[in-house]
């Protein structure tokens, strides 16, 4: 739990305002809201340049819902402004509200059903051994192990994960090029995968041999210097 309270008020989640301990993501959903809130209204859900009395609106958590919002997304705000946390809603719950998914681009949050989890690919697993300096049953244990903050579980899964987002980018841009004959060059278009979020390596661990940016094999290498 965290107790410090900072940002903008007019995006701080009742519990946050209120000095108690608060959780990250729940206070996270709240802010989202009030972006939603503002992205779609055009103005905040609570303002007031009195703080007290901002304070008060955000603790009693009532806002005004224009009548030209759709019935779905109102209903949307209405669950992540929830006062109570526990009753705010999860990123789980806004990723499956109807409104969330609609029209929804798929290479967003695609399902890779090529991908099995039951198997172990061989590659991935000899490119952890090259970074971490281990062998090849070290890291066939961590994966066996099924303990989410292994080093060499989540190094595998980064490559499998990063293999995959290049992939999936690749093939959608292709999608989206120009036809061609295009007043577009391709050649001077340059594309960056969609970033995910991935489960951070645990420095402290002892077999934290290998940073981060060495399974980044997008990153450009540091040039060598001339000591000449």
């Amino acid at each position: 739990f965290l107790r410090t309270s900072c940002g903008s008020s007019n995006y701080a989640a009742p519990e946050v305002i209120s000095g108690r301990l608060y959780a990250g993501p729940e206070v996270d959903i709240w802010s989202c809201g009030v972006i939603l809130y503002a992205l779609l209204c055009g103005t905040l859900p609570f303002d007031d340049e009195h703080v007290p009395t901002l304070f008060k609106k955000i603790r009693g958590g009532v806002f005004y819902i224009p009548e030209y919002l759709n019935r779905t997304v109102a209903n949307l705000l209405v669950h992540m402004l929830q006062v109570d946390p526990l009753k705010r809603a999860t990123i789980k719950e806004i990723r499956e509200h109807e409104w969330f998914k609609q029209d929804l681009p798929t290479y967003l949050f695609p399902e890779d059903t090529a991908y099995d989890s039951t198997v172990i690919d061989d590659e991935a697993v000899r490119e952890v051994c090259e970074k971490f300096e281990c062998t090849e049953s070290e890291v066939t244990n961590s994966l066996y192990s099924g303990d989410p903050q292994d080093q060499l579980g989540v190094a595998y899964h980064l490559i499998i994960d990063n293999r995959r987002i290049m992939n999936q980018a690749s093939e959608f841009y292709l999608a989206s090029s120009p036809p061609t004959g295009s007043f577009m060059d391709d050649s001077n278009l340059h594309f960056k995968p969609h970033p995910e979020r991935m489960p951070p390596l645990m420095s402290d661990s002892p077999k934290a041999r290998c940073p981060l940016d060495a399974l980044n094999t997008t990153k450009p290498k540091p040039m060598a210097q001339d000591r000449k």
